[in-house]
Parts: structure tokens; C-alpha cells; sequence
């Protein structure tokens, strides 16, 4: 069945539902049973059934998910068990459920339609113990909700009960006899299986309306199942297109010139052993076991480093360090001259013949004798690819340097430093750099990646992450301080994707090269919570900087403010005028929160944060969030708080499969223009063929028609290491010598070096009047306003070819030379390369969409012709 035969029967079946009353006969009322099984790990949340007589049940799904629980962290967490729905006296439906069997808090949603859930709250109720076969009731003699559960830690079986009138506001804890709990769960049976649950009885609309939305998330899930693995069917017959786009000139609008950016977030070793330059791993001897929560027993302060020779001792010591924030260091103690330390660098050490690199290390020599260290590259046979050599003779922490030219060319080089006198010797951030960095800077960036960036043509940059920004739990929030001054002065942390940053590419590197690619920087700060995938500090973001602390934590993002954009004699604007740039960065947004649940608790955060920034900086926009996904509960009341609070943009993120970005090009046709702005700061489509591509390139032709609501989008994660990547859909590959472009990098590329600020509405008529044919061409028209080209996109997601034809009367092209820039090839390649030659254009002309492909058509200003 095709696309459009899909939408037509499901019209009908809606029509059908609508107009049940008049085609059968409905009950007044049903019975509702709301229950949660154990399947796949009791992740699967809320589930309904219904029935007339308590005796025939009817699942409806027969296992739709109407509520998932939000609470602790991905894969570990996010588990529903025994829950329990009642009303309450003002019509609104709740349910409490058990999140665990450790932690002593209980989560609480609320509905008025059993479908659209508000944001979850999870009290803590009770501590050293946990919250099973929750109940609650009104009591109407104190005019109070009672809620009571089981503890059972510990082998002892404990009642207790808590009251609230709001669900927001708990009083302690008290114990109660077990006999004096309602008990009211029942048991029945559904498609053959005991399941128990709450019954309550309600109308038949409520029953109705849970039908509805199965119906309607089952058919959307069918949508977003499409893939081209399903075209030889169901493009079985189809033959090549013919499409007809007329460009309307005086129907076109301003669009965002910031739309197309980039997100740059440490996942995937994305930043050291990556984007970073350095080239030695644990460089300050920092690594520790937390870094992995224990999983790791090699992720020591020694990982990365071992000893070379038989004559000696290499130790960790944290007695008078170069810097309190870096407190370890190595000591190498020899007893004959040939033993040394050698680290592996980051997989491996690569070097290029003839390119040189800097050497630096702090090296204390407790002892009189004079020493010096040889330093050189050698590889896994021994031999030496370049050395030099370095006088430590100080018996203070003092900062050594040197330089070593590679006389060939490696991917597996160690470095290794060779003390040329025995004894001990104390050695602490251990650096090799290319000199050839990104635009020469020291403590720069890989160039050649750097430049893969680049290519982009970002309009903006985000950083430093999304859930690298705020952290696993309170504690791991991510504090722009400890990343700027001296390398030696910056405190690493534990990244929360499983590993260390070094925080060598630092807040001034970030800006840096903002300012070297010409992007805008978009700096992303916690909203005083974690991240909502948190597994430590509190599970989810029932947990937040204390309110004692938010105005130290402001002040802290106030003070970020300085440092970019203030003068050079202000007390952050000296800062970065010490570490070389007098001149400030210019700072225009700063984005607060990351797919954040929208709980009290990020509420109250977030509105302190926000009007602090509005009343001391009001010409910075604050970038808001509406949660992790684009519908559900954080979505419905993120948008609700930005709305109420007057954010002028705010954040959304999705990643979604291909038929998702198809069937969903309407997207932002529909949204207010009147309420904020959107900055679509996370998105991709769950895989990297080149369908993946084009699904993506489809979709930006409607971010495109909507670029006066879509200010900012970005694809993300940008940079995968491999052998190291922690999420499959990537735009841009690497290992310590290649860089491997996706297709949908190469989409990203085309839409953003031939950016337009103009969209120029255009009609589109397909040869074929079947909605799955039509939703697989996509057109866009545009134009740079200040250079007056027109750039001209089209998308052909089908296995046939399309023939169109481009009317552009109006738009002043005149017949010229263009160039036609052709991305095409099977569906499923992993590698696509574009083709670009030069094509006749004019008011009127015919170009050809080859099967599975994105054409991009630039056309320049027409010159005016000269009066005679």
C-alpha cells in the first residue's frame, strides 16, 4: 500500500471513529485498566485497556506506550513498575509508579486526558529505602491527598504514608499499619496474561480518545518505518517524473542568515585525540577511574604510559604539584641510563616527514647532578623518526621546550623521554604539538580537520556540548572557568560520554576559532541542572545547584559575558586580552539548557538565570530548550515556559529516522510566528548512507522555506573517531591520519557555502499525483541578497529519474553560464562525492534529477547591460 493510499485509509478510519455514534452503538461509559508489564526490562511505561463488563478486556495497542518513565539514565533506568492512577476531585488524572527498588523517591505525572502527560516530578519521600505499591486516595476529613507505598529494603516489609494537596509539597514521612492501605489493585487477564493494575470507570470518550491516539502513533511509526529498501516494491511501476517549479519573484521573505552551523560537543573523542591538536594522551598524568565509573581498571593516572628499560621505577606522586587544579605528576627514578618513560599518544602517534613538532614538558630535578633528557619519536621497531635534546637541571617546577623535525612520515609513532644521568627526576604536562596547527595558533587545532570544518562555511558555532555542558550530576557541570589561562592551571573533569577532557581546548580556543572560520559563537551554559540522563548526584533533574548557590553560579555566566565582550581592562575582558586577544569576541547568544526535562525545578533555575541576563545584557538573546524530543511533555511545556517567559529562541532537538524527515517537511508550516524563534540545535537521521543524506537535504528545503521561524540549525554529533565513536550517525569520520566526509556532510556543504537570505516562494507540480512520489521532491529557491545569486535546490528521494523544469521569470538570471553541483548514487553508499560542471541557465531551462540524488544549481547576478 502506497503513501497516499495509507492517508486515505486512515481518513477513513478517523472518519469512521468520529462518527461511531451514528454507525454502532457506544456504551456511555467503560472500564479503564492502567497497567506496566516487564517486558524488556519494565521500559516499555504505560499502558491501557478497556472494557464494559470487567470480563472481556480490549488492550489498545494492545501495548501502547501513553507514558514512558523519564527518571534516572538511559539504558540503566527508565523503568516503569506497578503504577497507580486515580483522579482527583478537580477532574485531573494522576499516576505514581515505582522508578526502582533502591532509591526512596516515587515518580508523579499528571493528565487531564490520560493522553498528554505534564513533566514528571520524583519526591523523595524517604531515605536509605524504596517506594513499592504505591497508593493514594483523598481524604476528605483534612482535604488532603494521601499517598502511601512499601518500603522493603533490607528483607522488612514497612508502610508509610506521605499527604500533599498539590503533588508538589510532601509532609515527612510517617509509618502506617500495612492493613490500613487500600489495596485496591486488581488482577486480570489481557491477551491471555495476568496483568495487575488500577480499574476505573469513565466515560466512553476517554476510551475513545486513547484509541485515537494509538491510531494515530501507529501510523505515524508506520510513516517514519519507510525506507528505500521498501522502493523496488512499492515504486514497482513508477516511471520518471516530470516536475514543473515556477518561482514566484514577488512572493519571497527574509530568511535567517544564520541558518546553517555547526554543533561541536566532545562525544566520540571528538576534542583531545581529535579536533585538538595534542598529541600525547594523559598528558598531566590526570586520568582516573572515575572517569569510567570503575569499568576501566587500565583508565589510570598511568594509562597511555610505561616504561621503557629494565632499569627503573615510574610512580604517581601528588606532593607539591606545577598546579593544584593538575596534582599529579610522574616520577621517574633510573638506575642505569637507557630507561625512560614512553607514552602511545592517542591510538598512536602520528607524524609527517618533514613537519616539525614542539615539545614541552615541567620537569623538577631534585638532585644537584646536571641532566639532560632525550627526546625523541621512534616506532614499533625502535627506530628514531626525530629526537632532541632538553636540559633539566632546575630544582623547581620549570617549563622545558624543545623541537623535533620527523624524518619520515608514520601513523604509530611513541614518544619517548630519556633521562642521560641516573637518579629521579619529576615530569608533569608532557606535550608534543604540531607546528602546523589551524591557522598557526600554539595550542591549536588539527588543521586538516579543523579545515574539514570549516569547508562548511558555518554561519555559528555551538559548544562546548549538549550533555557535556551540564554534566553528569551536579557536580560534573561543565565550568568555562576551569578551560582558560595556562594549560597547567586548567582542571580536567570527567566527560559524561565515559572518558576525560583536558579542557586544553578551552573557551578561548572556542571563540578563537569562531573567529578564524567567520561563525558566530553560540556558547551553551547548564540552567543550574544536570543532565537529564544523569547518574550521579540524583537521579534525572530532580536535582539542582542548591538555591544558595544560583547567584554565584549567574554571576559565573555574567562573567562569561565579560570575558568575551568585555574591555580589555575589565577583570574578565583582562583575561582574555592576557591569553592574546585584546580585541572582544562579540558575543550575541548564549544558549541556556539542553534538552532539559521541564520540572520545577530547571523552571525556577532557568527564569533566574534568564532574567539576570536580560536585565544586565539585554543585547544578548537567550537560546531556551524545550526537552530531548519534539513532541511529548518537556516539548509541550518547554514551549509553554519559553512562551510564558517571552524566550526569544529556544532549542529543539530530534534525531528520527529517514520516512520521519519525509513525512514530516510541513513541520514548521505550522508553527506560531508570533511566539519564539527556533534554533533546531540537534538533529539527524539514524544512519549515514547516502538515503540518509537525502532525507536530510529534503527536510532542509522546508527549513529553508521556514527560515523566518528557523533561525539556527545544526547536525549532530559533527566529529566520530573510529574505534572510538559512542553514537553511529556522525557527519564527519576520522582516525590520527584521515578525514572521511559523509554524505551528509557533503549536503551540509552545499547548503552552506551556497547559503541564501532570501526565500523565493515557489509552485511545484509533479507529473504524478501520488502523495508518496510528490513528498520524495523537494525544491528550494533562494537568493544572497548581498551578492544577488540564486541558488536553486532540488531533491529527488526516488529510485527514478525526474525531469524538471525551471521557471524563474522575474528573478533577473538572464541566459548565462551556471554550475550545476550533482550529489547521486545508490541509496545504501556509504561514500558519495559530489560533481560539478557547468550548466546553461536562464529565465527558462530543464535540468535532470538522476534517481537518489541532490542537485544544487548557482546561478550569478545577472550584469546589468550598458546603455548605449
Amino acid at each position: 500500500m502506497n503513501c497516499q493510499k495509507l492517508l486515505m485509509a486512515f481518513a477513513a478510519i478517523l472518519f469512521s471513529l468520529s462518527n461511531f455514534s451514528t454507525l454502532a452503538s457506544q456504551p456511555d461509559s467503560a472500564y479503564v485498566f492502567a497497567y506496566a508489564t516487564t517486558k524488556n526490562e519494565a521500559k516499555n511505561g504505560l499502558h491501557f485497556a478497556w472494557s464494559v463488563d470487567k470480563k472481556q478486556w480490549n488492550a489498545i495497542g494492545p501495548e501502547e506506550r501513553f507514558m514512558p518513565s523519564d527518571y534516572g539514565r538511559w539504558g540503566a533506568e527508565k523503568r516503569m513498575y506497578r503504577p497507580f492512577l486515580f483522579q482527583d476531585n478537580n477532574k485531573q488524572w494522576h499516576c505514581l509508579f515505582t522508578v526502582n527498588d533502591r532509591d526512596g523517591v516515587f515518580a508523579h505525572a499528571a493528565s487531564a486526558d490520560l493522553v498528554n502527560w505534564k513533566p514528571q516530578d520524583y519526591p523523595e519521600v524517604i531515605q536509605g529505602n524504596n517506594c513499592t505499591e504505591l497508593e493514594a486516595h483523598y481524604d476528605p476529613a483534612s482535604g488532603l491527598y494521601k499517598v502511601s507505598w512499601l518500603s522493603t529494603k533490607g528483607g522488612n516489609t514497612q508502610a508509610y504514608e506521605v499527604s500533599t494537596k498539590d503533588f508538589k509539597n510532601y509532609s515527612k514521612p510517617a509509618p502506617m499499619a500495612t492493613n490500613k492501605r487500600l489495596n485496591s489493585r486488581v488482577k486480570v487477564i489481557i491477551s491471555g496474561s495476568e496483568e495487575s493494575g488500577t480499574l476505573k470507570k469513565v466515560p466512553w470518550s476517554i476510551v475513545d480518545g486513547l484509541i485515537k491516539a494509538h491510531q494515530l502513533m501507529a501510523y505515524n511509526a508506520q510513516l517514519a518505518e519507510e525506507s528505500y529498501h521498501q522502493d523496488p516494491v512499492k515504486f514497482k511501476d513508477l516511471k520518471p517524473v516530470e516536475v514543473k517549479v515556477t518561482a514566484d519573484a514577488g512572493n519571497s521573505k527574509q530568511i535567517s542568515d544564520l541558518l546553517m552551523g555547526i554543533f561541536f560537543e566532545d562525544i566520540n573523542y571528538a576534542a583531545d585525540g581529535g579536533l585538538y591538536a595534542e598529541l600525547v594522551e594523559n598528558r598531566g598524568f590526570e586520568y582516573n577511574l572515575h572517569d569510567k565509573l570503575g569499568r576501566d581498571p587500565s583508565w589510570t593516572s598511568k594509562k597511555a604510559w610505561s616504561l621503557i628499560g629494565n632499569d627503573g621505577t615510574f610512580a604517581i606522586d601528588s606532593v607539591s604539584p606545577v598546579h593544584l587544579n593538575n596534582k599529579h605528576y610522574a616520577v621517574l627514578q633510573t638506575s642505569k641510563i637507557g630507561t625512560g618513560l614512553v607514552n602511545e599518544g592517542f591510538n598512536g602517534i602520528a607524524v609527517k616527514k618533514g613537519e616539525t613538532y614542539n615539545f614541552s614538558a615541567f620537569v623538577r630535578n631534585p638532585e644537584k647532578q646536571r641532566k639532560n633528557l632525550l627526546v625523541r619519536l621512534t616506532d614499533q621497531h625502535g627506530g628514531v623518526i626525530g629526537k632532541t635534546t632538553i636540559k633539566a637541571n632546575s630544582p623547581n617546577w620549570e617549563k622545558v621546550k624543545g623541537v623535533i623535525i620527523a624524518n619520515n612520515t608514520i601513523k604509530d609513532a611513541r614518544l619517548e623521554i630519556i633521562p642521560q644521568a641516573t637518579g629521579s627526576i619529576a615530569l608533569d604536562m608532557i606535550s608534543l604539538f604540531p607546528q602546523n596547527t589551524f591557522k598557526g595558533h600554539s595550542n591549536g587545532l588539527r588543521a586538516d580537520l579543523a579545515q574539514t570544518v570549516a569547508d562548511l562555511k558555518p554561519r555559528f558555532v555551538r559548544f562546548p556540548g549538549g550533555c557535556v555542558a551540564h554534566g553528569d550530576g551536579i557536580h560534573n557541570i561543565y565550568k568555562w572557568k576551569n578551560t582558560i589561562g595556562p594549560l597547567e592551571a586548567r582542571k580536567p573533569d570527567r566527560n559524561l560520554w565515559g572518558y576525560q577532557q583536558s579542557f586544553g581546548l578551552g573557551f578561548y580556543e572556542y571563540f578563537q576559532y569562531c573567529e578564524d572560520i567567520g561563525a558566530t559563537p553560540v556558547p551553551v551554559i547548564a540552567a543550574g541542572v544536570p543532565c537529564q540522563n544523569s547518574g550521579t548526584g540524583g537521579a534525572g533533574q530532580q536535582g539542582g545547584v542548591p538555591l544558595e548557590e544560583m547567584d554565584e553560579y549567574i554571576q559565573d555566566i555574567l562573567d562569561l559575558i565579560e570575558y568575551s565582550n568585555g574591555d580589555a581592562k575589565s577583570t574578565w575582558g583582562k583575561k582574555r586580552a592576557e591569553a592574546g586577544h585584546p580585541k572582544p569576541f562579540n558575543l550575541k547568544y548564549i544558549g541556556i539548557g539542553n534538552e532539559d526535562l521541564i520540572s520545577d525545578v530547571f523552571k525556577e533555575r532557568f527564569a533566574m538565570i534568564y532574567k539576570a541576563i536580560k536585565e544586565k545584557h539585554p543585547e544578548i538573546t537567550v537560546i531556551g530548550t524545550v526537552g530531548p524530543f519534539s513532541e511529548g511533555s518537556d516539548y509541550r511545556e518547554g514551549w509553554a515556559f519559553a512562551t510564558e517567559l517571552g524566550v526569544p529562541v529556544v532549542d529543539e532537538h530530534y534525531y528520527q529516522s529517514p520516512g520521519w524527515f519525509i513525512n514530516n517537511q510541513d513541520f514548521y508550516d505550522k508553527y506560531d510566528r508570533s511566539k519564539s524563534k527556533v534554533y533546531l540545535g540537534e538533529y539527524a537521521s539514524k544512519g549515514n548512507a547516502l538515503y540518509n543524506a537525502l532525507s536530510e537535504a529534503i527536510y532542509l528545503t522546508a527549513l529553508e522555506r521556514n527560515g523566518d521561524v528557523v533561525e539556527m540549525a545544526s547536525y549532530a554529533p559533527l566529529l566520530a573517531k573510529e574505534q572510538f565513536t559512542q553514537w553511529g550517525t556522525d557527519l564527519i569520520f576520522f582516525n590520527n591520519t584521515e578525514i572521511k566526509p559523509t554524505p551528509s556532510y557533503e549536503v551540509q556543504k552545499l547548503y552552506g557555502q551556497y547559503a541564501g537570505d532570501m526565500y523565493i516562494n515557489s509552485d511545484m507540480a509533479v507529473s504524478n499525483n501520488s502523495d508518496a512520489v510528490q513528498k520524495r521532491i523537494g525544491v528550494s529557491v533562494v537568493r544572497n541578497s548581498k551578492s544577488g545569486d540564486v541558488f536553486v535546490r532540488m531533491v529527488n528521494l526516488l529510485p527514478v529519474e525526474a525531469k524538471a523544469n525551471l521557471n524563474l521569470q522575474g528573478l533577473a538570471i538572464g541566459n548565462q553560464s551556471g554550475r550545476q553541483t550533482v550529489l547521486s548514487g545508490q541509496p545504501g553508499d556509504k561514500v558519495a562525492t559530489p560533481v560539478t560542471t557547468e550548466l546553461k541557465v536562464g529565465d527558462n531551462f530543464d535540468v535532470t534529477l538522476p534517481p537518489y540524488s541532490f542537485v544544487l544549481i548557482q546561478m550569478n547576478k545577472a550584469e546589468k547591460k550598458s546603455k548605449k
